[in-house]
């Protein structure tokens, strides 16, 4: 078994992660809702890896129901002069697979073949932060990717803005239909996750 999972991993991990596959049943948020702000991480190399695990020019695709849910909350902020920029969505397995075999830690990345593996790679989670009113990002708790105990859901600080504006991000996302991650304030996860199942990915078809 140990052998098994060592070869997929290795297999995986092999793949080219700067490939553009098609995908099934995935919307590019700025299609649904072009005032959301997207900056890929993961197609950059201002990330835990260094160096970019998508395509340049990646877009930010989610399920049509993930989209959707990332509009209302985008309401519920420009309601109150705010927006919001996505850092992260669907994740291909590949980069799933990369990360993990960086961090080789739980709490922070999923092990992408244990359990329900990252929901980032079913299309139903995004890694958000919050903007101003000029698309400006505010002072949160941390860094991206900065997995520390500053990074955690709940924060301890004693800044009242920082406290203010993840509040805020927080009450929009669950007037979205999102709930956050313990060990990450920006992550977050559709509630109707459990109707999925992580994406189908197929080779592009030439014409």
């Amino acid at each position: 078994m140990r052998l098994t999972l060592a070869l997929v991993l290795f297999s995986l991990g092999r793949l080219s992660l700067r490939a553009a596959p098609a995908y099934d049943n995935l919307v590019d948020i700025r299609a649904v809702d072009p005032t959301i702000l997207v900056d890929l991480r993961y197609a950059t190399a201002e990330n835990m890896t260094g160096h970019a695990l998508y395509p340049p020019g990646s877009p930010a695709l989610v399920r049509p129901t993930t989209a959707a849910r990332l509009a209302r909350a985008q309401r519920y902020l420009q309601a109150r002069r705010y927006g919001l920029k996505i850092w992260d969505a669907y994740r291909p397995l590949a980069a799933q697979v990369e990360l993990w075999k960086l961090t080789h830690n739980g709490s922070y990345v999923a092990d992408p073949l244990s359990g329900n593996g990252s929901l980032h790679t079913w299309g139903v989670a995004v890694d958000a932060t919050l903007v101003d009113s000029q698309g400006q990002e505010v002072e949160m708790p941390s860094k991206f990717d900065e997995f520390k105990t500053s990074a955690k859901l709940h924060y301890n600080g004693d800044d009242p803005l920082v406290r203010f504006h993840l509040k805020l991000l927080q009450h929009a996302m669950r007037a979205g239909g999102f709930y956050g991650m313990r060990t990450e304030w920006w992550h977050f996860v559709a509630y109707d996750w459990k109707k999925y199942a992580p994406i189908r990915e197929a080779k592009k078809i030439a014409n």
